[in-house]
């Protein structure tokens, strides 16, 4: 008896903050349930039989309402209802996330002589994610990463060598690059300015990442992922790292400032299957 329901995003995913109203013709509120952390939806109070208007809301979604005749039973079997977000973008279902290295990429670029670009990466790099339950997962999702310095890859073992120094990244003394994110701030239904805080060469600054969330979707090992994209640009000098060499013609060898690239692919869970 009652009222059964199972509230959904288009993506599948269950949207735990649903609540399910039920009106009768006059348009007066005869039940009103929850659904649970799955999604679903258990009132075992019978209904009088009639026709009456189900209605599902859920913050950040936009309502759907259907009609439903009760019988003699007094059950309603709504069945599965897919709510559309605000915006259109579905995001990834909440929980904890791991970022996967071998399918993610770190990357700096740096301006060489004024007239071209050195781009290098980091091979070794760890981090993960926590989604924040609907409706905060936009505002109040956290982020943590850590890099090992010494694995910056350029493409040149000379030039490898001498970032590893004490010139710039220092790696004896600071081994690790840390990332921590204190906050978000909503730029479009899929993109944020995430904030947060770097520790780089010894110093810790705020940063602030331009985030882009690209999709969600299962892999071929029976796992779900992520995808985000982030930038940003950093001042060699917020993390004293001054070293230049001045050419005889005025110009810097190296630029004064670095734009990072971050492609993140991310696996549901807190920690990676085994044999990626």
């Amino acid at each position: 008896m009652g009222l059964t329901a199972r509230i959904r995003t288009r993506d599948g995913w269950a949207v735990s903050h649903a609540v399910v109203t039920v009106t009768d013709r006059a348009g007066t509120q005869v039940m009103r349930a929850e659904a649970d952390a799955e999604g679903a939806v258990h009132e075992p109070t019978p209904l009088a039989p009639g026709a009456y208007t189900v209605i599902v809301t859920a913050v950040g979604y936009g309502p759907v309402a259907s009609s439903a005749l009760v019988t003699a039973s007094g059950r309603v079997e709504v069945g599965t209802v897919t709510l559309a977000r605000l915006g259109g973008t579905e995001l990834p279902p909440p929980g904890p996330w791991t970022v996967d290295p071998a399918h993610s990429s770190v990357a700096a670029v740096a301006q060489h002589l004024g007239i071209s670009s050195v781009r290098g990466r980091f091979t070794e790099f760890s981090g993960s994610i926590e989604i924040a339950p609907a409706p905060d997962e936009g505002t109040k999702s956290r982020v943590a990463a850590v890099i090992r310095a010494a694995s910056i890859d350029t493409g040149n073992g000379m030039r490898d060598d001498h970032l590893r120094s004490p010139d710039f990244l220092d790696v004896e003394r600071h081994p690790e690059i840390t990332y921590v994110s204190t906050g978000l701030t909503p730029v479009a239904p899929d993109r944020w300015t995430m904030h947060g805080e770097l520790t780089l060469h010894g110093v810790v600054r705020p940063v602030d990442l331009d985030l882009a969330y690209l999709g969600t979707g299962p892999d071929p090992w029976g796992g779900t992922r992520a995808a985000f994209r982030a930038t940003t640009e950093l001042r060699r000098e917020d993390f004293a790292m001054n070293y230049n060499q001045v050419l005889q013609a005025g110009i810097a060898a190296i630029g004064t400032t670095l734009k990072v690239e971050l492609d993140v692919q991310a696996v549901q869970g807190e920690s990676l299957p085994g044999g990626l």
